[in-house]
């Protein structure tokens, strides 16, 4: 690597040297040689014993639509960490992480790379853009092809003209990718590394698909290829066999391993708010198949839920305020995405997808974020159930046609109205704030281990 690149590589790339994984999809997978793979030993028969050993990996979630301050969660807990990963999504996630007054925004790497004595890995649930990947890394001091990004604007484009709505995407190209490889027709990083001839045949086959779909497409192959070629030198030192290496991580000598979740529990593909969520599994599940590792050393997992609800896009939202509390909500939480510059739909607390999200994800205890935001409440609402035809309901429904017609039912909890951005300690909180946080807990069922009270990393009061 020269040039820019290797002072780049000796910084926030440089954490990530061990290693981004191999069957990322472009994403990057190659076959071990017998030597890499000497650790594996057959069975010789008989009843396989259980494996309770080995390091044990501690996770962070969002818990409701994303934008819950989960880079900041990571950020915390990677002070202790020896490896932070990434294990789903791509750049349509945005995390904000301030550390000593300085603002770091993170889409593709990892929250916690900012601790330079970790490792970071991007495992192989993730899809990546390449050039986003090295801006984002330069400006901060499954592979995504530029034909992705523009498939998923045209998308919306149809979809608004045939159904009259669309999706509301990040236009990342996300969507696109994850077709592609559940097609068996997208790339990886293994095959950008390996015969760049044959890489370049099916890139071209790839786009030429992607025009027949969308003629008004244009795609500038050989400038694409070209590009593509040099971000392949530029990476290979940077990627690794990612279950390999975390099964060593895990089976080796004691570390603490993190993995960094992006987007939400109601943005996961398959239990989200569904069609408005993203393209990858965001609850615990995600974890194992998108860093290769067994459920059985999957440890501590923890959601993030801010005080409040918010959401980017269209799609269904019981407790969406679209008065004057949503504005008061919007303004002083400055709830603007990170990746797309739209203002956030702000609404009360649900517990009703809290509850739902620990079910799935069955989460060890809770951060609560941006609980100073409710300072000036004289009254705060928190949704606790939800009536369909005048019945409560005990589940949350899959169908969006149903969750637009329930009917919230609140209970009321006095507002503290004195400001909380100062406070560092449990005690420190008014009583009825704690009071608020209480309420929570009781209702989910699961502690809550940490507070925000503002945006710096020293502004998370830690309960136990």
């Amino acid at each position: 690597m020269g040039g820019n690149v290797q002072e780049v590589s000796f910084g926030f790339l440089k954490r990530l040297e061990c290693c981004l994984s191999n069957r990322v999809s472009n994403s990057l997978q190659t076959r071990g040689t017998l030597e890499e793979y000497a650790w594996y030993k057959p069975s010789t028969g008989g009843k396989r014993p259980r494996n309770d050993t080995g390091n044990k990996v501690t996770v962070v979630l969002g818990a409701q639509w994303g934008d819950e301050g989960k880079g900041k969660v990571v950020d915390l807990l990677a002070t202790e960490s020896d490896i932070i990963c990434r294990c789903q999504g791509g750049n349509n996630a945005g995390h904000t992480v301030v550390v000593e007054g300085k603002e770091y925004d993170f889409h593709l790497l990892p929250s916690g790379i900012i601790n330079s004595k970790a490792l970071s890995v991007i495992g192989n649930g993730v899809v990546i853009h390449l050039p986003g990947l090295f801006e984002e890394a330069e400006k901060n001091e499954k592979k995504v092809f530029d034909f992705h990004q523009a498939v998923d604007g045209l998308q919306e484009v149809q979809r608004q003209a045939h159904d009259g709505k669309n999706i509301g995407t990040t236009k990342k190209g996300i969507g696109p990718t994850y077709s592609s490889k559940a097609s068996r027709t997208g790339l990886r990083i293994c095959d950008l590394l390996d015969d760049f001839k044959e890489f370049s045949l099916r890139f071209k086959n790839l786009a030429q698909q992607h025009h027949a779909m969308f003629p008004t497409l244009e795609v500038d192959v050989d400038g694409q290829l070209k590009k593509l070629k040099e971000y392949a030198e530029r990476i290979r030192p940077m990627v690794r066999d990612a279950v390999y290496f975390m099964y060593e991580a895990i089976n080796g000598p004691p570390k603490k391993i993190l993995v960094e979740g992006a987007n939400a529990a109601l943005l996961d593909i398959d239990f989200g708010t569904y069609p408005f969520v993203t393209s990858s599994n965001c609850t615990v599940g995600g974890v194992c198949t998108g860093l290769g590792i067994p459920p059985l050393n999957i440890g501590d997992v923890y959601g993030v839920v801010k005080a409040y609800t918010t959401r980017v896009g269209i799609g269904a939202f019981p407790t969406e305020q679209l008065n004057e509390v949503g504005e008061l909500l919007q303004t002083r939480g400055h709830e603007v995405g990170v990746t797309t510059g739209r203002k956030r739909r702000c609404g009360w607390l649900d517990l009703v997808i809290l509850r739902y999200a620990n079910m799935i994800n069955g989460f060890t205890a809770f951060a609560l974020t941006k609980l100073d935001i409710l300072d000036v409440m004289e009254e705060i609402k928190v949704g606790v159930s939800y009536k369909l035809n005048g019945k409560n309901i005990p589940y949350f429904p899959a169908n969006m046609d149903v969750l637009q017609k329930v009917e919230v039912v609140y209970d009321k909890l006095p507002g503290w109205n004195c400001d909380t951005s100062s406070c560092r300690k449990w005690e420190e909180l008014p009583v009825k704030a704690q009071n608020y946080i209480r309420f929570i807990e009781n209702h989910v069922g699961v502690p809550v281990k940490w507070v925000g009270v503002g945006k710096a990393r020293e502004s998370m009061i830690q309960i136990f």
